[in-house]
């Protein structure tokens, strides 16, 4: 009977694992569904599919394989939508281009050239992209702090505190200030919500070719790069085998399923997939798989009442809640401008990458993700003929 039930050690584990890649990332989340023009029935609705969904992927996969197998929702896929026009479609366009990244994944774990030139793209070029989607949304706490001063100041100082002892709970000790400012700021019964659970919100998807090469690929891409090939590596550097094909497809299946419920994209962790695997969560590693089958139910439970912290959320200045996203992604900003950066040869490619995508331009309907990316192939390209 106790080879059956989770050891004590991997469920505090598991609640520290949810805790943080929830409440460290969950305003990202509904920043990208708003800015995809997303009502807030369906932002909702898209904050409780993803996590229920990166929940049961997680309890399935890991307690399939007997592997440590974090899953996660795509925080770098959902600020590319942060900084992303909303398509022609609307919503319904977004859904569209998040069930063609899905169906990408899925095929990049079936079909080995896909997956291939996914992980052929330059690291630097990847990283380069992705520190172009984030530079705009990290300068907005510094932007808020200008002009709501006491709102935004708080959230940014428990931050960079909280950092100082424990840089993974330093986020969600951003969100308990945030939240403490709405109450204070807000009028008390307003702040009670209406139901606390509600049921999940279909969209049908529309498909546009621009809408799909615009937001799919780039959210494809982002997601490939930055989550999935290092949340496999990881896992490897621990000593698991996973089969990377195999959870590719997995993920983007649970992509397609989820995505007409607003959900932008399924993958798996890497943060979290080092929590889960290493000798804290267990001294047995034969027994990790539990902390990250239990960080799986706890995201269901958060996701459960998504309702619920959507609309408290909503009583929050806009400022606000960009602040929050702004100090949840310093971090990883800092780590993609260090990778973009770190082969000289590789620079002036990667600073093109970096500047276009920050630019925000949209050109033919097509993103500024996927012109940096493209311009930074070109000269990635160029400069390697001549050298």
């Amino acid at each position: 009977m106790a080879g059956t039930l989770p050891p004590m050690q991997t469920v505090s584990t598991g609640l520290v694992v949810a805790v943080v890649g929830f409440f460290s990332s969950f305003p990202i989340v509904l920043q990208g569904l708003n800015a995809m023009g997303a009502s807030s029935s369906q932002a909702a609705s898209g904050l409780m599919v993803a996590a229920v969904t990166m929940g049961l992927a997680a309890i399935v996969l890991s307690f399939w394989y007997r592997q440590p197998i974090s899953v996660a929702w795509s925080t770098p896929g959902a600020a590319l939508l942060a900084v992303s026009a909303a398509p022609i479609g609307g919503f319904s366009g977004a859904v569209g281009a998040f069930l063609f990244a899905g169906a990408l994944t899925v095929l990049a774990g079936l079909w080995r050239p896909l997956g291939k030139l996914a992980a052929a793209i330059p690291t630097t070029l990847a990283q380069a992209m992705l520190g172009g989607v984030l530079l705009p949304l990290c300068i907005v706490p510094f932007q808020a702090a200008a002009e709501i001063p006491w709102q935004a100041l708080p959230v940014i100082l428990t931050w960079f505190i909280a950092g100082r002892f424990n840089r993974l709970l330093a986020v969600p000790a951003a969100v308990a200030a945030a939240a403490l400012v709405v109450i204070f700021s807000a009028d008390a019964p307003s702040l009670v919500p209406g139901n606390l659970l509600a049921a999940p919100e279909w969209t049908v998807p529309s498909f546009s070719m621009a809408s799909m090469i615009g937001i799919g690929v780039p959210l494809f891409v982002v997601t490939m790069a930055t989550q999935n090939i290092p949340g496999i590596a990881v896992m490897r550097s621990f000593g698991y085998t996973p089969a990377s094909g195999r959870l590719f497809s997995a993920v983007g299946s649970a992509s397609i399923l989820s995505a007409p419920f607003g959900a932008p994209a399924t993958c798996l962790a890497a943060i979290t997939a080092a929590m889960c695997s290493n000798e804290d969560s267990h001294p047995d590693p034969d027994q990790r798989h539990w902390s990250a089958i239990m960080a799986g139910v706890f995201y269901c439970l958060f996701g459960v009442f998504a309702v619920a912290i959507t609309g408290f959320a909503a009583h929050a200045d806009p400022l606000l809640m960009g602040t929050l996203t702004g100090v949840a992604l310093i971090g990883v900003m800092a780590n993609a401008a260090f990778a973009a950066l770190e082969v000289p040869a590789e620079r002036e490619a990667a600073i093109l990458t970096l500047a276009i995508t920050a630019s925000g331009i949209t050109v033919f309907g097509l993103g500024a993700a996927v012109w940096g990316l493209l311009a930074g192939g070109i000269a990635y390209l160029v400069t390697n003929r001549l050298r």
